[in-house]
């Protein structure tokens, strides 16, 4: 008997707000060939209003946003998928990833003047620049046992991917 192709893991691409999760993650999944899912777009849209008022989320805001990625990852079963979001706490990874679909993390890092930078730049979004501290302050780095690394982000998107697809397990 021959084994069928080694399951495909879900790449959450995580990191702050402006880390650029959406455009590598967007970029990643085109080449990997795989679905990408924007973890904004699972927010309730009380989620939304909050943080366009400049308020953080806390954890009661952030349990159904991730229970519905959560959803999202266990759907894709071993054949993969791109999703980015902040998944700023190890709870909230353990949380992604309790299901049986594979998950593998890229934590998207930069220093907090390049991020700010690039949340001042940006348009059209709900995060507020100012909620960037709390954001940094709630981040815990990927601990040695979390399948998962980390890539820095100087340097424009497709830099960042090359570096994003090499860190993936082969």
């Amino acid at each position: 008997m021959t084994a069928g192709p080694a399951p495909r893991p879900v790449v959450v691409v995580m990191g702050v707000s402006g880390s650029g999760k959406s455009t590598v993650g967007g970029l990643l999944a085109e080449r990997l060939g795989v679905p990408y899912a924007e973890a904004d777009d699972f927010h309730p849209a009380a989620n939304i209003a909050k943080m366009s008022a400049g308020h953080p989320l806390d954890d009661a805001d952030r349990a159904p946003w991730l229970d519905a990625i959560a959803e999202w990852i266990a759907g894709r079963g071993d054949r993969g998928g791109v999703v980015s979001c902040s998944a700023l706490r190890r709870r909230y990874r353990d949380r992604l990833r309790a299901g049986t679909t594979p998950v593998f993390f890229l934590h998207l890092d930069g220093s907090p003047e390049l991020i700010a930078a690039r949340l001042a730049a940006r348009m059209q979004h709900f995060m507020p620049p100012g909620l960037l501290d709390s954001q940094f302050a709630a981040l815990e780095p990927l601990a040695p046992d979390e399948a998962g690394a980390v890539v820095t982000i100087d340097g424009g998107p497709q830099q960042i991917t090359e570096r994003a697809l090499a860190a993936l397990p082969r």
